[in-house]
């Protein structure tokens, strides 16, 4: 401002330019958009997509984060949207039309599910659900509509780990993306890209965050779209714009899938994350190596403890030789199986009920990847929508509790769930039996 300016304009315009600095940290670019210098600019940032405009397309914060997850996943690109829910629907609706089919494994988050089968139903999308491990399963399943495959590569509850070779090597006979959750697992323990899948989304607000604070996801795409083999399914990639403009494909090549992600799903369906969450998953994923390992080794240690527990009749940790999946994690996970699991008290949910209301240091919340130790129990939470079938089918019991191991004093763990599950009283029919 060359003019002496009135109270009202100065408590607005004076000291909102940056002054120089280079910071050593991400800064947190907390601005709904950012100004043009002139004409040109603002046209070419519309025409390119170069720089940042309005934050809900692009934010430096944002995008700092961005780069980063999809150097350690090993992406071409990343987008990050507000929650892993919202990394779910838009990397679906990246690939999925009215009238197309989904294959997914049945063994998945049951939000993930719920929007499977009421959701994306109600659009017009078919989902069949298959076994994850079975490569025969999903091959059968296909259709000429089969547009995309889902799986995650840990199961909520048993444990199960995904063969992601061997599903993503069906999918790429047909041209058809492996989408798959990688949200217990992390790039630090495995990175599905490497071994075929196409989209790898995360939720963000868990492992990647750390701390329990904030909520986010992210979509990471391959930049490997075949053209000449999956062109033809996906037209909204390979046709020109409404105006007669190149395409996707034509435009970006082999990163279209991930530019149309970018460029026209998330944005316009608005799943913004904030910039001071980005900073905070920022923050989180530098110290993601220290912590998911300390959280891997405190769970195999928590799991074999509860193994030879005689109120404990199964633990679904892949970490554990007894686990039927155990060498798909030596092959897949060999750095750690991870710290979410489950175990199954043989006192059912009464038991169940005791534990979660006794522990003190281990937390009672629907959380998991907090650098806090986390229960919950399924039946009656996550998974309380299924039928009892399902839920058997699920891994989980009436007594079933499942734990996201934290990165405390190991021997602290252990010492509160021993209390947990020492206290835990005799059933009526023991009780009975004593009395007799």
């Amino acid at each position: 401002m060359t003019e002496p300016a009135g109270f009202s304009t100065r408590q607005v315009h004076v000291g909102d330019e940056a002054a120089a600095a280079d910071p050593r940290a991400l800064p947190i670019y907390l601005s709904a958009g950012f100004r043009f210098t002139d004409l040109e600019h603002s046209a070419d940032h519309f025409g390119t997509g170069a720089g940042f405009g309005y934050s809900r397309t692009g934010n430096p914060t944002v995008d700092a984060v961005e780069r980063r997850l999809a150097s350690l996943e090993g992406g071409d690109q990343a987008v990050l949207v507000s929650s892993g829910q919202a990394a779910v629907v838009v990397a679906l609706l990246s690939v999925l039309s009215a009238g197309d089919h989904l294959i997914s494994a049945t063994q998945i988050y049951e939000g993930t599910r719920g929007l499977l089968t009421h959701n994306l139903e109600r659009l017009g999308i078919e989902t069949t659900f298959v076994d994850a491990n079975s490569a025969e399963a999903w091959r059968s399943a296909i259709r000429p509509n089969t547009r995309a495959m889902f799986a995650e590569t840990l199961s909520n509850a048993r444990n199960d780990v995904l063969d992601i070779a061997a599903v993503s090597a069906v999918a790429d006979v047909h041209g058809i993306p492996l989408i798959v959750d990688s949200t217990f697992t992390t790039p630090y323990l495995l990175r599905p890209i490497e071994h075929g899948a196409a989209i790898v989304v995360h939720s963000a607000s868990k492992f990647l965050a750390g701390q329990g604070s904030v909520l986010g996801g992210v979509i990471v795409d391959d930049g490997r779209f075949d053209v000449a083999k999956s062109g033809p399914l996906f037209p909204h990639l390979t046709t020109p714009d409404r105006l007669g403009g190149p395409s996707y494909t034509e435009k970006h090549g082999p990163r279209a899938r991930g530019q149309y992600i970018r460029e026209s799903v998330a944005p316009r369906l608005g799943p913004t994350p904030s910039p001071l969450n980005a900073f905070f998953i920022g923050q989180g994923i530098e110290t993601l190596s220290l912590r998911v390992d300390r959280q891997s080794a405190n769970a195999l240690a928590v799991a074999r403890w509860l193994a030879e527990r005689p109120e404990v009749v199964r633990v679904d940790y892949a970490g554990l030789p007894s686990h039927p999946h155990h060498a798909l994690a030596e092959r897949y996970l060999p750095r750690g199986a991870g710290s979410v699991f489950t175990f199954t008290l043989e006192g059912g949910k009464d038991a169940a009920r005791h534990v979660v209301e006794t522990l003190e240091l281990v937390t009672h919340m629907t959380h998991l990847g907090d650098v806090r130790s986390l229960i919950l129990h399924p039946a009656s939470t996550s998974h309380s929508a299924r039928s009892d079938a399902e839920r058997e089918e699920a891994g989980v019991h009436p007594g079933t509790l499942r734990i996201s191991i934290g990165i405390e004093d190991i021997d602290d763990i252990v010492r509160d769930l021993a209390n947990a599950l020492d206290t835990i009283p005799a059933r009526a029919s023991d009780r009975q039996a004593v009395v007799l």
